[in-house]
């Protein structure tokens, strides 16, 4: 399972020219299963975002967390967009393929499992609209963007 996560000051999604999911400070996380992906995939995942260090303290250092990100235990928000592109196949040819993306139906079930897991676990988390045709618009903040792939591991 991989992600791109952008850090942001505020960020929403529309679709159909409708909001469905914004947050003010945080994170945005363009989310993405591969095939071979399971549940513990997304966990390890959803944990390391959760707790990576990657918001400022009063010095400037990237010492807080999403769920520390002024340093006295404020929250920040997180939205989670489904982003299939990021399994793209770009090494022969110039179209890209997407045959190591999940399947629809698996990649459905495991994005709704992550969010679901999310919301356990973070008090704010909005979701953009899995398969929808969506326009992302985000303040990133620094800017930050970091990749993150965790590998299945066996179960």
């Amino acid at each position: 399972m991989m992600a791109l996560l952008q850090r942001v000051s505020e960020a929403r999604v529309e679709v159909a020219g409708q909001v469905v999911g914004h947050i003010g400070a945080g994170l945005l996380v363009l989310l993405c299963a591969e095939r071979g992906d399971h549940g513990l995939t997304g966990d390890r995942l959803l944990g390391k975002i959760l707790k990576l260090r990657i918001f400022s303290d009063a010095a400037g250092k990237m010492n807080h967390s999403l769920q520390d990100m002024d340093g006295r235990g404020t929250p920040g928000g997180l939205l989670v967009v489904s982003q299939f592109t990021l399994a793209a196949d770009t090494s022969s040819g110039n179209r890209p393929g997407f045959s190591n993306a999940a399947l629809p139906e698996e990649g459905r079930r495991l994005y709704e499992y992550f969010v679901a897991q999310a919301r356990l676990l973070h008090p704010s988390v909005q979701t953009g609209e899995f398969g929808a045709d969506m326009q992302v618009h985000l303040v990133n903040d620094g800017p930050v963007t970091l990749p993150l792939r965790i590998a299945p591991s066996s179960r």
